[in-house]
C-alpha cells in the first residue's frame, strides 16, 4: 500500500514537472517559431522589394565585384524629384556622393561632389554643372561624368528621391545629428520656410533632416556636402543599433518605388555582411573638395581646385586597391572657399 501511494505521488510530481516545463517552454518556442516566420517573411520581403528596385545600366557589361573580398566603389545619388516638382527624365540631382570599400580593411572613403561643380559631361561633350548631368543622361551619364573627373570606375550606384530618404530616417525613429545654426527651409514640396531647426544636436525625422541635408543658405555647398556625408553616418549607424526587428519590414516599405539601384539582391546580402563583419569596427572616412566660386555668362558654378580633385582621385584609387592610402595634404580638413548661397542664379533651385 506504501509502494503505490509513493508511486503516486512521484507520478503526480513528474505531471507537475512536465506541465511546468510546457508553461516555461510553450512560450519561448511560440517566439522562436514567430522569429523564424518573420525572418523568412523579411528575406522575401527583402528579395522582392530589391528585384524590383533593380535596373541594370545598360552598355556597361564589366565584371561584377565580390562585395564579400573584392573592393568596390558605390555611387549615391540623391535627386530633387517630387510630387509638386514631377521633373520625371528631366531630374537634376541635388547630391552625389561617391564611396569606395575597402573589404579587407573594412575602411569606406566618402566624398561628396557639389551639385554646382563646373565638370566635363561626356554625354553632352561639353562642360556645366555636374547636378545637369542626370538631366541629360540619367544614371549612366552621371556615373560617366563622375568617373571622368576622378578617372576610377564605378561598379555600383543607389538612386534615391525626397520619399525614400525621409520614409528611410522615419523608419529607424528619427537620426540624431548636430544642426550648425538656426535654419527655415523648404519642405519636401517646396512649401518655403515650413521647416524650422534650432542650433545644436537633436533627433530629426524625415522632414527634418532631408531640410538639413538640403540647405545652403548660411554657407555652401562644400559645408552642404559635410552635413550630408554626417546624415549618411548618422543613418549608417542607427540602421545597425536597431534593437527591433520590426523596424526592418518599415525600413523595407521606405525603400519600395523610391529607389533604384544596380544591386542585386544577394549583392545586397553581402554588403550587410561587409558592415556587420567589421565588428562595429567600419571605418568612414571624409574627404573634401576644394574650390572656388566663379561665373560664366553671369551664371554661377563652381570651380574645382584640380590639385584638390587629384588629390582625392589618387586616394579614392589607392584605396580601392588597397594601398596605403597617405596623401600629402589633409582633405578631410579643408576649408570652403565660397560663403554664399548661389540656388537660384541660373533660374533653377
Amino acid at each position: 500500500m506504501t509502494n503505490k501511494r509513493t508511486y503516486r505521488k512521484k507520478q503526480k510530481k513528474k505531471k507537475r514537472r512536465k506541465r511546468i516545463l510546457l508553461w516555461i517552454l510553450t512560450p519561448i518556442l511560440l517566439l522562436v517559431l514567430g522569429a523564424t516566420c518573420y525572418a523568412s517573411f523579411l528575406m522575401h520581403k527583402a528579395e522582392s522589394v530589391i528585384n524590383k528596385s533593380y535596373e541594370e545600366i545598360k552598355g556597361r557589361d564589366q565584371d561584377r565585384p565580390n562585395l564579400k573580398i573584392d573592393n568596390f566603389s558605390i555611387l549615391f545619388i540623391g535627386i530633387d524629384d517630387s510630387r509638386s516638382r514631377n521633373f520625371k527624365s528631366d531630374t537634376r540631382s541635388d547630391a552625389l556622393m561617391l564611396a569606395t570599400f575597402d573589404a579587407k580593411k573594412k575602411s569606406v572613403k566618402l566624398v561628396s561632389i557639389p551639385r554646382d561643380s563646373y565638370v566635363y559631361i561626356p554625354s553632352e561633350e561639353r562642360r556645366d554643372k555636374i547636378t545637369h548631368a542626370h538631366a541629360f543622361g540619367g544614371v549612366k551619364g552621371t556615373i560617366e561624368t563622375v568617373e571622368q573627373l576622378f578617372d576610377i570606375q564605378i561598379d555600383y550606384y543607389v538612386k534615391m528621391n525626397f520619399y525614400a530618404f525621409m520614409d528611410v530616417v522615419d523608419a529607424l525613429g528619427g537620426i540624431e545629428v548636430e544642426v550648425p545654426y538656426n535654419l527655415k527651409e523648404k519642405d519636401s514640396e517646396d512649401h518655403h520656410n515650413a521647416i524650422v531647426l534650432k542650433k545644436g544636436w537633436q533627433t530629426l525625422n524625415g522632414e527634418q533632416a532631408l531640410a538639413l541635408a538640403r540647405t545652403r543658405k548660411l554657407d555652401n555647398d562644400i559645408e552642404r556636402g559635410k552635413r550630408q556625408q554626417e546624415i549618411l553616418k548618422a543613418i549608417i549607424k542607427k540602421a545597425s543599433s536597431v534593437r527591433s526587428i520590426t523596424k526592418y519590414d518599415d525600413l523595407l516599405e521606405a525603400i519600395g518605388d523610391n529607389m533604384k539601384t544596380n544591386l542585386t539582391f544577394d549583392e545586397m546580402k553581402s554588403l550587410i555582411y561587409y558592415a556587420t563583419s567589421s565588428g562595429g569596427k567600419l571605418n568612414i572616412e571624409s574627404l573634401h573638395l576644394k574650390g572656388t566660386d566663379d561665373y560664366i555668362d553671369g551664371v554661377y558654378y563652381y570651380k574645382l581646385d584640380e590639385q584638390s580633385v587629384e588629390e582625392i582621385s589618387q586616394e579614392l584609387k589607392n584605396h580601392l586597391q588597397g594601398l596605403d592610402t597617405t596623401t600629402s595634404t589633409d582633405n578631410s580638413d579643408s576649408e570652403a572657399n565660397s560663403q554664399t548661397d548661389h540656388a537660384d542664379d541660373d533660374g533653377q533651385p
